[in-house]
């Protein structure tokens, strides 16, 4: 079988346009905290995800880091905030705003798992 090969080379890069997000500051308010989020790059999910192993080779062990994470994607990811905040600000966010926050990041753990499932052959044919 024959494979087509893609015509518009822009296809395979990341937007150039970061998303805009709206996230309710409480579940009363009618006040928003608009972000804007950036696509990653296949580069920035793999650093994403070293991020969150810390390995000691001494002892032979490995934490995760889930905060070193949350703080790289945060100065990554997000573009902008209206109004204005600092990634140190976002870090501080109440977790109704961050668990917001969670769900519009790109989430490392979910490509490396679609990863998984292409390697499988169950998304490329081999």
């Amino acid at each position: 079988m024959e494979r087509k090969i893609v015509n518009d080379k822009n296809r395979l890069f990341v937007k150039a346009v970061a998303e805009c997000h709206f996230l309710r500051i409480s579940p009363d308010s009618d006040e928003y905290l608009k972000v804007w989020v950036k696509e990653p790059t296949w580069l920035q999910v793999e650093q994403a995800l070293s991020s969150v192993m810390n390995v000691d080779a001494k002892n032979q062990d490995m934490t995760l880091d889930l905060n070193g994470m949350y703080r790289y994607m945060a100065e990554n990811f997000i573009e902008r905030t209206e109004p204005s905040l600092s990634t140190i600000d976002l870090l501080r966010l109440n977790s109704y705003v961050g668990n917001q926050l969670k769900e519009i990041l790109p989430n490392p753990f979910g490509d490396l798992l679609e990863g998984d499932e292409e390697k499988n052959g169950k998304s490329v044919g081999l």
